[in-house]
This record gives structure tokens, sequence and C-alpha cells, in this order.
């Protein structure tokens, strides 16, 4: 990657409606031209996707929790993550290192829903135990890094 393929990448991050003609005139190229960069950017897996930014509360998941996960010594992680994969609720895991082997963050409308997904969690197969942390508020998630500075 080069500084104006970096250059797109981060606005398209900031905005990823931009259309070509506005990115390649920011960029100082023609709109086929970025077209292009960005084509070779998503076959390449630097862009992996483009999404809605959603307002979790708007939608009725006002309650978000950080769960840590402790594996079984014996367990096989793809089956933990296999069962990890079917819980809606979860939106992130991350693979960890230290005593907890993952940290998930799941969204529910309720405490009531948030204690039915830790109790799922708790007899899934491969799961010895769980530390949940629930957030009063988000103060910001998912914001981009400066790539170009």
């Amino acid at each position: 990657m080069d500084a104006i393929d970096l250059t797109i990448v981060e606005l398209l991050q900031g905005n990823a409606r931009l259309s070509y003609a506005e990115l390649a005139r920011q960029v100082g190229l023609s709109s086929p031209a970025v077209h292009e960069r960005v084509a070779k950017l998503e076959s390449a897996g630097v862009i992996r996707g483009y999404r809605v930014d959603v307002d979790p509360d708007a939608i009725g998941l006002g309650v978000t929790a950080l769960i840590g996960l402790v594996q079984d010594s014996g367990a096989d992680t793809d089956d933990v993550l296999e069962a990890l994969r079917g819980m809606p609720e979860i939106e992130s895991c991350y693979f960890m290192a230290g005593v907890e082997s993952f940290l998930c963050r799941a969204r529910v409308g309720t405490i009531a829903q948030l204690e039915q997904v830790i109790l799922r969690l708790n007899r899934t197969a491969g799961i010895a135990s769980t530390r949940t942390t629930v957030a009063l508020s988000t103060k910001w998630e998912n914001r981009p890094q400066s790539i170009t500075s």
C-alpha cells in the first residue's frame, strides 16, 4: 500500500459513503483510478466491508457487557468459538493472553436478558467460568485509527 491507498482507507473510515468522484478529488486521481484502487483494497482484504453504525439504544439494545471467558483446559477452541458465533447477543470476541481465553462484548435490551446470556455461556461445553462487567455508558467505540500521520 502506498500513501494514496492509506489516504483512501482513512477517508472511507471517516465516511464509507464517499463517492469515487469525491475520493478522487481528495487524493488527486481520476474516479476510475480510485475505483480500481478501492477494488484492489477490497480483494486484498484491507477493506473488509461497509457497515451502518446504529445507535444500540435506538434499537432496544441499551445494555452492554464485557464478558471474560475461561476455557476448560481440555476444550477445543474451535468448538467454543462455534458456540459463541451462534449467540447473536455477542457482537465481538477477542482471543486473549492471560487467565481469560476470550473477551466478548454482548449487547442486550435488559439485565434479565444479560443474565440469560451468562447462564447460556456457563452451560456451554468448553467454558469453565465467566466474569462479566456491565458498561454504564459508552463514551466511544469503533473509533478509526489515523493511518496517514
